[in-house]
């Protein structure tokens, strides 16, 4: 243990982990790192998808990749070959096997499993406290978001939340297509919210199936189970089938501001830095684009704090889709139908990834029916009505 880090992390998910790694693997040599974090990260505790059309920091502990995308809704079906991009997934405990087998190789890390109590600034350095020490560093990497910690502001901004139910499941048929996952199927009652099955297969016959939602509030326990039920048993004819696994989970998805720093020199990755996409849940590329623009900002500056700032227009497109989620969930089916019949697939990922050019941005938006949007607009803008 040293008695002052270059960078400590208080936290070690997937934003702490993907910083630390890459930084020892860009800037070899040239700081030390300490990583804080009460659990062991020895359980599959959650799994990552993205799309990308460059080679991932991570690739050699992707599970399963695709490059056909499904989308299906009421009067419109199309299987859509995304290539350059491919859709990739990682499972978090072959992500934490990876990332800490790397970093425990390196001289320049440290772990040490405790709960951080506090962060806070100490001259030109900050101080994080835990249970049972402080530790000192020059820079402080905080992504412990801290749901009680969270104040929301309702007059203002938006709270809407991904949830889901998956099931692994196994069938004795031949059902899915391995080179094809099913980003959106919207056939199952949308009941005034967006509400979609996702597939993501592994074989012929095993495939992650989940039941998704967007919207305020949850539902009962026993509504997801009925809505995959329901889903295999009335869309797909499947009725013998075994459930090898189960996931769940809820995403916030807020425009609610997530400020960058908490301090001189604490700086706020992950969720509780901005980095989960607004009006999607997507993170994870999202935080190796961050991880990319810190060390660059390390590089340039000698201090990771000089990252660019989401521009305006990226921030109104969340807000207004938000807005049509939290108050128009019965048009969402027809409105995400409408964006990808009306639009190549590679237009709509620079779009969602917040690099689209204006003339993307135009066309995406001139395919789509103009009046809730206006609605939508009208209420954050002049009413300022949440």
């Amino acid at each position: 243990m040293k008695p002052i880090y270059d960078y400590i992390f208080a936290g070690g998910g997937a934003a702490g982990l993907s910083l630390a790694s890459r930084l020892i693997r860009e800037l070899p040599g040239r700081s030390s790192i300490l990583i804080l974090d009460k659990d062991k990260k020895d359980q599959n505790d959650r799994t990552w998808c993205f799309w990308s059309a460059q080679p991932s920091p991570f690739d050699e502990i992707v599970t399963h990749s695709w490059v056909k995308l499904r989308f299906v809704s009421d009067g419109f079906e199309k299987t859509f070959d995304i290539r350059p991009y491919r859709y990739a997934m990682i499972r978090g405990i072959d992500f934490y096997r990876y990332t800490h087998q790397e970093l425990r190789r390196s001289p320049q890390v440290d772990f040490i499993q405790e709960n951080v109590i506090s962060i806070t600034d100490y001259g030109e350095k900050a101080i994080v406290k835990t249970e049972n020490a402080h530790y000192f560093g020059r820079w402080i990497f905080d992504s412990m978001f801290r749901v009680e910690e969270f104040v929301p502001n309702p007059a203002r901004y938006h709270y809407v939340m991904q949830h889901f139910k998956g099931w692994e499941i196994e069938t004795k048929q031949d059902i899915f297509d391995p080179e094809v996952f099913t980003m959106f199927d919207f056939r199952t009652p949308q009941q005034g919210a967006m509400r979609f099955i996702y597939i993501l297969p592994f074989s012929t016959r095993s495939a992650l199936v989940e039941y998704t939602l967007f919207s305020a509030t949850l539902l009962n326990p026993e509504e997801y189970d009925a809505g995959l039920k329901q889903y295999l048993q009335d869309i797909l004819g499947v009725q013998d089938y075994k459930i090898t696994a189960i996931e769940s989970g809820k995403i916030p998805m807020t425009d609610h501001p997530f400020p960058r720093k908490s301090g001189l020199r604490i700086m706020n990755i992950g969720t509780k830095g901005g980095m989960v996409k607004p009006s999607t849940g997507y993170a994870f590329q999202r935080i190796q684009r961050d991880c990319t623009q810190i060390i660059e900002s390390i590089k340039t500056f000698q201090t990771p704090d000089h990252v660019p700032q989401t521009r305006s227009v990226h921030k109104l497109n969340d807000s207004i889709m938000l807005q049509l989620m939290y108050r128009r969930g019965d048009l969402m089916h027809s409105i995400f139908t409408d964006l990808f019949r009306n639009n190549p697939i590679d237009r709509l990922f620079r779009f969602l990834d917040e690099e689209s050019s204006w003339l993307d941005d135009l066309l995406v938006k001139s395919s789509l029916n103009p009046i809730p949007f206006l609605q939508a607009l009208i209420k954050i803008k002049i009413f300022r009505k949440v």
